[in-house]
């Protein structure tokens, strides 16, 4: 165990012995601290890592969500801190479903919020207590959660301009095959047409023969 792991690991056991009722599990993985935590307790827990005297975990650097539709719980939510003064990074996660709101961080880290409006727009993950919790990144009509893994890669709706009607336009998604081309070569397999040069590739296998 080099030093870095063996400083984060006892930053782990610190975190976890003084907050036992937030902390499921720690691990040190590449020279990195994760927190597996309790959804509830994830304010208490943020408030802990930024007062602490060890951690000093001032600045919330991101906040991501991950989907995983096998799961009962589907969906990861994946703080990152960083404390300037001690130098080190921590990653905690907690785990929601689609219904359960996690408690928002905006109070005590104001850079939460358009992360969290992130999550909401992209996952429909929903934080509780957000001052203003709407679509940050697609359109206040559109449908869905653009990052869940059984969202349509084409999406439900297109947005256009109608020349006609002067306007911006919603209609369902129609993908016409009439025009296209589909030759259903990958072009990895390369071309299939002789480029100049081949026929001495092919004298010279026939010479080894």
């Amino acid at each position: 165990m080099n030093e870095q792991t063996e400083a984060l690991t006892e930053l782990g056991e610190h975190i976890a012995a003084a907050m036992p009722d937030a902390v499921r599990k720690f691990e040190v993985v590449l020279g990195e601290l994760t927190l597996v935590a309790e959804r509830d307790a994830i304010l208490s827990l943020a408030e802990f890592l930024k007062r602490d005297s060890l951690c000093m975990f001032e600045m919330m650097i991101d906040i991501c969500g991950v989907d995983y539709p096998e799961r009962g719980q589907r969906f990861e939510v994946v703080y990152h801190f960083l404390s300037m003064r001690m130098n080190q990074r921590i990653r905690v996660k907690i785990s929601t479903d689609e219904d359960t709101p996690v408690p928002t961080l905006t109070d005590l880290h104001p850079s939460a919020n358009w992360f969290e409006r992130e999550a909401f727009d992209m996952y429909g993950i929903r934080f509780a207590g957000h001052p203003d919790l709407r679509r940050i990144l697609t359109d206040y009509g559109f449908e869905g959660y653009p990052l869940r893994k059984d969202f349509p890669l084409t999406g439900f709706t297109e947005v256009r301009y109608d020349d006609l009607e002067k306007r911006i336009v919603h209609e369902p998604v129609e993908l016409t095959q009439e025009y296209r081309n589909f030759d259903f070569l990958s072009p990895w397999e390369g071309m299939t047409a002789q480029i100049p040069g081949d026929e001495k590739a092919e004298a010279s296998e026939g010479e080894g023969a």
